[in-house]
């Protein structure tokens, strides 16, 4: 009794290892290669549980999902002979498992080719744009051409590129000072053109002001002329009118402006004979008839 307990035993511990060895599960992120004796026999693409000839045949479980590739910054000349450091990434599915197992084996070494694939693509596309449209809305078709040419070097390894982005471009730091002193420089021009322009209109308006001024000083004096003219023609028809009205009068009120710019000051003094004609007004010999 014991030796059948002992042989079903047996038995089932083989048939246990059997089993494990010529049956494999493949879950919905994987896709599988089934290999005999290194040589690819079928592939596997469908999750579930799948069989195979144990001890013969073995399997290469392959990643079925979405997965990136970084390659290191790459230094790229554009078309307008700008330099840029641009750091691109990729990302990538594999399509068909046994292209990629007999052209790379695995994905580290998939990713390293590509990597250098994506980098070249990079400087030739670049190599035909200019900054401007790295910058604007072109950098779509940009980047649309960089991964068709990179699509076309990964189906060799029966890998499909589902997308190629650029991370960051950004200018070389001694591109980047230079490109800020030729801004300052040109702000600096535009700065003098704008004073040198300030300072002649400035000069405009100080001539035109001064042309302006001369004009209406020399038009206040005549009209003050003018003025003085017509007030001292007045001035001596009026004296005239006087003097022949009133003779006596008129001497008398002449005698009195010359007394006073005569004796103009505090300490005016005068030598003449008090009985001189200069006087007559004072001693009572003039006479001021009235009417």
């Amino acid at each position: 009794m014991s030796t059948k307990l002992v042989a079903a035993g047996v038995v089932a511990a083989a048939a246990v290892i059997l089993a494990s060895a010529s049956l494999f599960t493949v879950s919905q992120t994987q896709q599988a290669l089934v290999v005999q004796l290194g040589e690819p026999k079928r592939t596997i693409q469908e999750p579930g549980l799948h069989a195979k000839i144990p001890f013969v045949q073995n399997v290469v479980f392959l990643d079925a999902r979405v997965l990136d590739v970084d390659p290191p910054v790459e230094q790229v000349i554009l078309a307008d002979q700008k330099r840029l450091e641009v750091d691109a990434f990729a990302r990538y599915r594999i399509t068909d498992p046994l292209k990629f197992y007999q052209s790379v084996g695995n994905e580290m070494v998939v990713e390293q080719r590509l990597a250098a694939t994506v980098n070249s693509a990079l400087r030739r596309v670049l190599g035909s744009a200019t900054l401007l449209n790295v910058l604007s809305k072109e950098r779509v078709k940009v980047m649309a051409d960089i991964k068709a040419q990179v699509n076309q070097e990964a189906a060799r390894f029966g890998v499909e590129i589902v997308d190629v982005r650029i991370r960051r471009a950004d200018l070389p730091d001694a591109t980047s000072q230079a490109v800020y002193e030729r801004m300052r420089s040109e702000r600096e021009r535009e700065a003098r053109e704008a004073r040198a322009q300030g300072n002649e209109q400035a000069q405009q308006i100080r001539s035109r002001a001064e042309r302006e001024r001369t004009v209406i000083l020399a038009e206040a004096q005549r009209d003050s002329q003018v003025l003085r003219g017509e007030g001292d023609n007045q001035a001596i028809r009026i004296l005239a009118e006087s003097a022949g009205k009133n003779p006596d009068f008129y001497s008398f009120y002449r005698s009195l402006d010359a007394y006073k710019v005569a004796m103009k000051g505090d300490n005016t003094q005068m030598v003449l004979s008090p009985d001189s004609d200069f006087f007559r007004y004072f001693n009572g010999t003039g006479t001021v008839t009235k009417r």
